[in-house]
């Protein structure tokens, strides 16, 4: 049975819900600059979507969304994310209609998620794959995978959150 948590939406009143991977993809996807030519690729996607569940963990000890990362050829995936997007291939992924962030998420969450894109929307979807390769979570989970083999290790909370918590007290 899910856990259903509770959260103040803004302008008052409550709303009842689950925070999902699709729900941090689409806070993403609001953000892209396609005026500006800014691109959201479903590789990109998926990395800043990793690193929002990263430093959700480092800064309130809990995940934002219970859906796992796998130690993918190209970096962390997951894998109901995947399936979301996978029709999109290389294309730009188009932005959500309807979509108001301040009724999904706290404004805390919303801190973490600006912080995110602050920190890593700039940057390509190759340069944050290699990044995610250099980086411990990806490289245990992928254990004695070769390079370019398929893996579905699951990349562990508990890594995620010791290493880049790490990462910040080495700042």
């Amino acid at each position: 049975m899910a856990t259903i948590y509770l959260f103040g939406v803004k302008g008052g009143g409550w709303k009842m819900g689950k925070i999902t991977v699709f729900d941090v993809a689409k806070y993403f996807l609001t953000r892209v600059d396609r005026g500006a030519g800014s691109v959201m690729t479903h590789l990109k996607l998926q990395k800043l979507c990793y690193y929002a569940q990263a430093w959700h963990l480092v800064f309130t000890g809990k995940p934002l969304f219970e859906e796992q990362f796998e130690a993918w050829t190209h970096g962390p995936v997951c894998p109901a994310l995947w399936h979301e997007y996978k029709g999109c291939g290389y294309q730009p992924i188009p932005k959500p209609d309807n979509f108001d962030p301040s009724t999904i998420f706290t404004k805390e969450q919303l801190e973490i998620l600006d912080e995110v894109w602050n920190a890593y929307g700039q940057f390509d979807a190759k340069y944050l794959e290699e990044l995610t390769h250099q980086e411990e979570p990806w490289r245990k989970a992928r254990g004695s995978c070769l390079p370019g083999e398929a893996c579905n290790n699951i990349i562990s909370l508990k890594l995620m959150k010791e290493y880049y918590s790490q990462l910040l007290e080495d700042e």
